[in-house]
């Protein structure tokens, strides 16, 4: 059994279908229809990563992710698109980015790989603040 994460997007059917996609691959998801939502979850529930769609209906994956980055600064963020081009501002905000064309192996690769990269930074920080305290 892989991570817990969370996936956010506003349409309920893609909600499901990644949802059932990603647990078929082992994973435990959690979902949110809106950034107040995700919020809201994220200050109940631990999750390894959260999969951020890059175009939501009236509200910005931009705002979310800086809103996720600021009260979890660690907490990996995948955006997913179908769109080619996104702004460097908002790919500067996500630890990684999936094309919804790769979705699920490219997808779950690259959870796999973000939530590895961030726990051997943590685990290195951990380690560092041990030695400073020696």
């Amino acid at each position: 059994m892989y991570s817990t994460v969370l996936y956010i997007d506003d349409n309920p059917q893609l909600l499901e279908l990644r949802k059932a996609t990603l647990e078929s691959y082992g994973y435990r998801v959690k979902i949110a229809s809106s950034g107040y939502a995700a919020m809201k979850m994220l200050e109940k529930a631990s999750v390894a990563a959260v999969l951020l769609e890059y175009k939501l209906e009236g509200t910005d994956a931009e705002a979310i992710a800086c809103r996720i980055k600021q009260r979890f600064p660690n907490l990996p963020i995948i955006l997913l698109s179908g769109y080619s081009e996104i702004p460097d501002r908002v790919l500067w905000l996500v630890d990684d980015y999936v094309m919804k064309s790769e979705v699920p192996e490219g997808l779950s690769r690259v959870i796999q790989r973000t939530t590895r990269s961030i726990n051997t930074e943590e685990a290195h920080a951990e380690e560092v603040e041990e030695r400073k305290a020696a």
